[in-house]
């Protein structure tokens, strides 16, 4: 096999076991056996369990960030067009964190916090490129303004994995965040 094919069966098999039975309950073991390949093999393409996770979760990001920037929900100006891409990308973290990561990662994993963080600079990096590569966005905002709005939306969406106690905790913490946050970020980064 090719080093892309292999690359690719290491991350499907371990994409199907960490959904099934969540990040900490899968060995880097099992997701050799379900690829057919050695162990050692995984770790001539991924220094770690925790690697592999990661070029999932950015796959699965990048995907996302593509289909938004590039199609686009219809929006009849640029706040509205804003305010619907940051909610769309904070609902992808979410679900990120939820499928494949899982609450018990985030919560109880000594590495969690270091995680999240390579995590949403890796995510925060992938929407300002997405963002000055993209037509729809008016040229006239200055990107100074778009990097904080998207920053100040990253922290704030990535802070409800560590302050939300259930998911009850997380819809709320998004209703809030649309309602009573991104209206103003929104207008500063347009004005």
């Amino acid at each position: 096999m090719e080093a892309d094919k292999i690359k690719e069966s290491i991350k499907r098999s371990a994409k199907e076991l960490f959904r099934r039975y969540g990040y900490n309950k899968t060995s880097v073991n099992e997701i050799a056996k379900k690829a057919k390949i050695a162990k050692a093999t995984i770790y001539k393409y991924f220094d770690s369990k925790e690697m592999v996770l990661h070029a999932i979760l950015m796959d699965y990001i990048r995907t996302g960030v593509d289909d938004l920037i590039h199609n686009p929900s219809p929006a009849t100006d640029q706040e509205s067009y804003l305010s619907n891409l940051i909610l769309k990308v904070s609902r992808l973290t979410y679900t990120i964190c939820n499928e494949f990561v899982g609450w018990d990662f985030i919560r109880e994993s000594a590495n969690a916090q270091e995680y999240l963080k390579t995590l949403s600079d890796d995510l925060e990096n992938l929407l300002i490129s997405s963002f000055n590569e993209s037509s729809i966005i008016d040229p006239h905002i200055p990107r100074e303004n778009l990097i904080f709005l998207i920053k100040s939306s990253k922290s704030i969406v990535f802070s409800f994995a560590f302050t939300a106690v259930s998911v009850a905790d997380v819809r709320k913490y998004f209703v809030s965040f649309q309602k009573e946050l991104l209206p103003y970020l929104v207008k500063a980064t347009v004005r």
